[in-house]
């Protein structure tokens, strides 16, 4: 199994520090959060989502990418994905993604897929979805990067067996699916085993992160209100010791990567525990088959 890293996990370095602090670890990727920082988040803290300083912004020029891609190529660190936020439907901003990915020479982006709130009926969003990755599996095809649904709450796609749904009429060659249990804590959990093995040859990354729901409000009539929050990787309601050991029975052995929101430590230091957890979990599992 090997190790990426994605960079929307540490907000408060430039995607060049990061590369430079990964060549003398055990990770051999890096996963690119590709956005636009508004100018008014821009004066504020890093943070994961608005103002995260590890990002490459859309505009971004081809003599910056040639300088990215050579401090990964000099740091013998793999550009694995381009992960950007896009909107199911968009297909110019999925074709200048795919663009940049091919450039910067990553193998994956993160495709878009319509959100689920109840206000437009599951069967319409999927056949939004459909007419969607028809097309990009043709771009995915042209500039040889596969795209990625990836399993996400308040998506039509939460779980292992919808993104499946969503997936299995195209050609896993040029789409597939970004499988994340953190996410599956907030909505989509199934049996691991069971979805990685529904999944096959369409499980094409792992996300590694956690996730805790937690207890809120108390009301008059004894009803409770509950909420998800990201916890560290040990501590959270995924068991990565199973899930790990699923990936095996299974005979996934390419990337995981890691992707804390925990904020339970300082940058460097979640870099070096979420590598050296699964790492832990690994080595105890050795011997299980």
């Amino acid at each position: 199994m090997k190790f990426s890293l994605y960079s929307v996990m540490t907000p408060d370095i430039k995607p060049e520090t990061l590369i430079a602090y990964l060549k003398d670890t055990e990770y051999t990727a890096v996963e690119l959060r590709f956005s636009e920082t508004p100018a008014d988040f821009k004066s504020e803290e890093p943070s994961y989502w608005r103002n995260n300083l590890c990002t490459i912004s859309p505009s971004i020029t081809d003599n910056d990418i040639e300088i990215l891609k050579d401090k990964a190529e000099d740091s013998s660190i793999n550009i694995l994905s381009v992960l950007p936020y896009l909107t199911a439907g968009d297909l110019e901003s999925t074709e200048h993604a795919l663009q940049t990915a091919k450039k910067l020479g990553a193998s994956t982006i993160r495709l878009g897929i319509p959100t689920y709130d109840r206000s437009q009926h599951y069967n319409d969003l999927f056949k939004s979805a459909a007419a969607y990755l028809s097309e990009v599996e043709q771009m995915c095809k042209q500039y040889k990067v596969k795209g990625l649904v990836e399993t996400h709450h308040h998506t039509i796609a939460p779980s292992a067996s919808l993104a499946y749904q969503l997936v299995c009429s195209y050609d896993p060659d040029h789409i597939g699916v970004l499988y994340d249990p953190g996410n599956m804590v907030h909505e989509g959990y199934e049996n691991y085993r069971m979805g990685l093995e529904l999944l096959g040859e369409y499980l094409a990354h792992v996300h590694v992160k956690n996730a805790i729901w937690q207890r809120g409000h108390t009301h008059m009539d004894g009803t409770v209100d509950w909420s998800v929050q990201w916890a560290p990787i040990e501590k959270g309601a995924v068991n990565w010791k199973q899930v790990l050991l699923d990936l095996k029975a299974v005979g996934y052995d390419r990337y995981v990567g890691m992707e804390d929101f925990s904020a339970s430590m300082p940058t460097v230091e979640a870099i070096k525990h979420n590598i050296e957890s699964v790492q832990q979990f690994i080595a105890e599992n050795e011997g299980t088959y």
